[in-house]
């Protein structure tokens, strides 16, 4: 690890304020070039907790966060950790009914949102009777906070700083045969996955990381954002990310490494490329980076192109391709990263190297089970070992992935559930069944294929724009497919790849 980072025994949010030089720059505005140091980040989180106290939140609460990208998202999710509360963060593109669902689920003290009030959330809110909290920016402060129509102005005093074992985080991820399910991740989970990722790319206090990925993510959560800060480098966060900025925003700043989807590489490469000698790697996770696009980026960043393997469980990283002089291998997500990595057999006996099976992973960064869950929990676990749903192989020393068990959709970095995207489709009364499925697609990794029976009249364009009124953007079918029958086992259980042949067929 580079002089910079963090030990590895940090256990808290609050010690990535704890930098030994306070004028150091910590957040600065991609539009703007404004910067916080972390001596004013640690000043303004430190205020913020004690407004936000005033505003009723408690050690244990949950704040859910509805605020676009920008150095607020990273000062209210380092205030509500210090309290010992857990943030939520949503995703600011969701519609009243997915905004409903996450409410419901989450029960929060406070919902946080911006001062614009969006529409979906702020009805959302007022159909689950949970209370609005709206941040203000400020360009020579903190955000200002008004809760029932009145500025939040005095901190209060709150107990002890949050400890380890406090909920951070909770997120939420997708089976394919249930609503999402929360992830809570502890101070300490997440800690450590930051401190891996910080040592791993040997971060330290000239690194510039310019943050692409959404913060409710946490992709960019933790490995843009938090990693960053504990090698004592600074982020760079623009407010709205546009890949035909990045190349410019990127030579201002100084970025030294950017951390995206492939899906997002591939757009920055498409919007141009340029000069960028300040660039020392760029780093792909989230979905399967093809070798062809690495080739393509290495050519276009002119730095080592690493492709990493994560998930919300495991507060995300487990494994990466090294830095040089270190082999970074095409086709392999790289070697395990503060996780220990088995491959099991079903049941749970680990094979040997060389050997495929489920991937399965134990560490500090591993969740230790679903929220009120205790089937899913016990269906995810092998003992200590967590199931990650991923057929893969460990080959010296180097994972190979080869395919979801899990039949999960991931659409340019974003898991979706089919049974999600099916309970919307079949609440339409023209539908009878449904089925929905991944569609390989060059730029998305996979896009949202769906077939469905019918009882009534109704085309695949009205299905369409159904889908965007009840889902988010990137979870509408590209393509729906009418059928005379879906094919299920004699349970009842679809049978998606046949699905997906049969409309491949028919699309021939």
């Amino acid at each position: 690890m580079s002089t910079g980072a963090m030990s590895a025994q940090a256990r808290t949010l609050s010690e990535l304020l704890d930098a030994p030089d306070s004028a150091r720059p910590a957040l600065v505005v991609a539009e703007d070039g404004s910067t916080l140091t972390y001596g004013q980040l640690a000043g303004r989180v430190e205020l913020l907790a004690g407004l936000l106290a005033a505003a009723g939140v408690r050690r244990g609460d949950r704040v859910a966060v509805v605020l676009p990208n920008g150095p607020e998202f990273v000062q209210f999710l380092l205030a509500i950790t210090l309290l010992g509360a857990a943030a939520a963060p949503l995703n600011p593109a969701y519609t009243h009914g997915e905004f409903v669902f996450y409410l419901t689920d989450i029960a929060p003290r406070l919902v946080l949102i911006p001062a614009s009030r969006p529409a979906a959330i702020v009805s959302a809110a007022a159909e689950c009777s949970a209370s609005l909290l709206l941040a203000e920016a400020s360009d020579d402060g903190p955000p200002g906070l008004f809760l029932t129509g009145k500025e939040v102005s005095s901190p209060a005093s709150y107990q002890q700083a949050g400890a380890a074992d406090d909920v951070a985080v909770v997120l939420h991820t997708s089976g394919t045969t249930s609503r999402p399910k929360q992830v809570p991740l502890r101070q300490r989970n997440m800690m450590a996955s930051a401190v891996t990722i910080a040592g791993h790319y040997r971060l330290g206090a000239d690194d510039v990381s310019f943050c692409v990925m959404p913060l409710f993510h946490v992709h960019g959560m933790v490995a843009s954002t938090l990693a960053a800060l504990c090698g004592g480098g600074a982020v760079v966060v623009p407010r709205r990310f546009t890949p035909q900025r990045f190349w410019r925003q990127a030579r201002e700043h100084g970025a030294t490494w950017l951390s995206a989807g492939p899906t997002l590489h591939q757009m920055i490469l498409d919007a141009g490329s340029g000069s960028l000698e300040s660039l020392r790697f760029a780093r792909s996770c989230s979905s399967a980076l093809s070798p062809a696009l690495l080739e393509r980026a290495e050519a276009a960043y002119g730095v080592p192109m690493l492709e990493a393997y994560g998930m919300t469980e495991a507060s995300h990283q487990m494994a990466s391709n090294p830095l040089p002089p270190a082999a970074r291998i095409p086709g392999s997500v790289g070697v395990p990263t503060g996780t220990q990595i088995g491959i099991a057999a079903p049941g749970g006996a680990l094979l040997p190297e060389g050997q495929a099976g489920e991937v399965v992973i134990r560490g500090p960064g591993v969740m230790s089970g679903y929220v009120a869950n205790p089937a899913a929990t016990a269906e995810a676990f092998y003992g200590d070992w967590f199931r990650t749903g991923d057929l893969g192989v460990l080959r010296g020393g180097y994972l190979y992935l080869a395919g979801r068990l899990k039949e999960m959709i991931l659409r340019g970095g974003e898991n979706i559930a089919p049974a999600e995207i099916e309970q919307v489709l079949m609440s339409h009364p023209a539908v009878r069944d449904a089925v929905c499925f991944g569609v390989s697609d060059e730029k998305y990794g996979e896009l949202v294929g769906a077939a469905v029976t019918l009882q009534d009249a109704a085309g695949p364009k009205e299905l369409i724009s159904y889908c965007r009124e009840h889902l988010a953007a990137y979870k509408v079918p590209s393509a729906i497919h009418v059928l005379d029958q879906i094919p299920r086992t004699a349970t009842g259980k679809v049978q998606r790849r046949m699905v997906a042949a049969v409309v491949a067929e028919q699309a021939g």
